[in-house]
């Protein structure tokens, strides 16, 4: 699902990856030390604080118009960016 809508050429894109609506994790791609972008995983939800998960999602979306936020909701959603 889409969660946010982004700059369509050059908004950055996270993933959300969850199962059941829980155990969420975000990725996003960064530049790593050879100048290629690799997924890395930014932030996980913690069980016994699922709204921090929730804020930390807002915060980056106010603080990012061109954002794409995208959630795959499905066991083991990290293959489909290629981290399995």
């Amino acid at each position: 699902m889409v969660l946010n809508k982004g700059e369509r050429d050059g908004g950055t894109v996270l993933v959300i990856c969850a199962e059941k609506g829980g155990n969420r994790r975000l990725f996003e791609r960064m530049p790593s030390a050879d100048g290629h972008r690799e997924w890395r995983l930014s932030r996980s939800e913690e069980a016994e604080n699922k709204t921090e998960f929730d804020i930390y999602l807002a915060r980056r979306r106010s603080q990012d118009p061109d954002l794409w936020m995208i959630e795959l909701d499905i066991a083991n959603g990290e293959r489909f960016i290629g981290l399995t």
